[in-house]
């Protein structure tokens, strides 16, 4: 195996949250220092200096990802589309295929660390009625995005059937940033995925909450409150981090995600309580969910750093500069 400084690390979806906040880790590491960075971007670009290098092209394209995968060391794949039908098979199916085969052949290669999600597990769109381990099967529900997540997960599994291949998978619930998690709350036009409260509840209602400051309980169909996993991208990067290279995560697949789901009740209480923010019950046909994540804290010795209190807490404290406006770069 070569010396950490001689390594390159080719990360697809380098312009995302977790591509950039990934790279400055990385880059910020002592024990990969002098180890570079080659980005595969696609519309947005990264600016390159001594440790960065950009690469343009398409993830669809076998010649593009030849070139790309050329001399790396480690593949973080991140690159990803939501509910994009005319693109997500190309993203997710072809792109990954493409890399996969390339690193498969490639001299240099050592890693492969894929960036799942725990849409093909259905999330909160099915009942769970117990922690959801990386041993249950998949689920994925209606739409393209979902199935993405099997089909990734399922052909890197393959990968290592077929081939011995060094990979492992780190399945993420939603990713959260910044203010994203406020405004995943909102009743206004400005949500932020979903559900979107705005329609569950109609819009004379919605109007009222907005001009309250309300934010919504999510129950369930027995009018519990909902439980929702989530994960901030500071603590996804960091097991990215702890994956890279780690002997015991070869071939593994891991939950990354909070040590508790977020009790959408006890959210509600912690911000009437800090912040005298109202709240509204919404029924809904979601379901409870608790992703455990016990086998990354024992495997990779990674932890997570957001608790409710803390996402929470970052989400509302954020404050935006004005060359830093809410994007949403796709749909969901």
């Amino acid at each position: 195996m070569s010396e950490k400084g001689s390594k390159i690390v080719l990360v697809t979806g380098a312009t995302g949250k977790v591509g950039q906040n990934f790279i400055r880790r990385f880059m910020a590491d002592p024990r990969w220092s002098g180890a570079k960075i080659r980005a595969l971007c696609h519309n947005r670009l990264l600016e390159s200096d001594d440790r960065l290098e950009v690469v343009q092209g398409s993830i669809a394209d076998r010649a593009d990802v030849a070139s790309a995968v050329g001399g790396v060391s480690h593949v973080v794949h991140l690159a990803t589309c939501k509910e994009t039908p005319d693109d997500i098979m190309d993203v997710a199916v072809k792109g990954m295929f493409w890399l996969l085969e390339e690193c498969r052949i490639s001299a240099s290669f050592e890693q492969f660390v894929l960036i799942g999600g725990d849409a093909g597990m259905g999330h909160f769109v099915y009942p769970h009625p117990v922690p959801v381990v990386e041993a249950q099967k998949h689920s994925a529900y209606e739409g393209c995005y979902a199935l993405s997540k099997v089909l990734e997960e399922v052909m890197l599994e393959q990968y290592y059937v077929q081939y011995d291949f060094n990979g492992c998978c780190l399945r993420a619930p939603w990713i959260m940033e910044k203010d994203d998690f406020k405004y995943t709350l909102s009743f206004g036009e400005d949500i932020f995925g979903g559900p979107r409260w705005r329609d569950m509840v109609g819009a004379e209602k919605a109007d009222e909450y907005v001009a309250s400051g309300a934010v919504p309980v999510m129950l369930d169909p027995q009018g519990e409150p909902v439980l929702r996993n989530f994960v901030h991208v500071e603590d996804l990067a960091a097991a990215v981090m702890a994956a890279l290279d780690c002997t015991a995560a070869r071939q593994q697949l891991f939950n990354i995600c909070m040590d508790e789901p977020v009790d959408y009740r006890q959210m509600a209480d912690y911000l009437r309580q800090t912040r005298d923010v109202p709240s509204v019950d919404v029924e809904t046909p979601f379901y409870r969910t608790w992703l455990d994540n016990n086998k990354a804290k024992f495997l990779l010795g990674w932890r997570p750093h957001y608790d409710l209190a803390k996402l929470v807490d970052a989400a509302w404290d954020y404050r935006r500069d004005e060359d830093d406006p809410r994007v949403v770069w796709y749909p969901g």
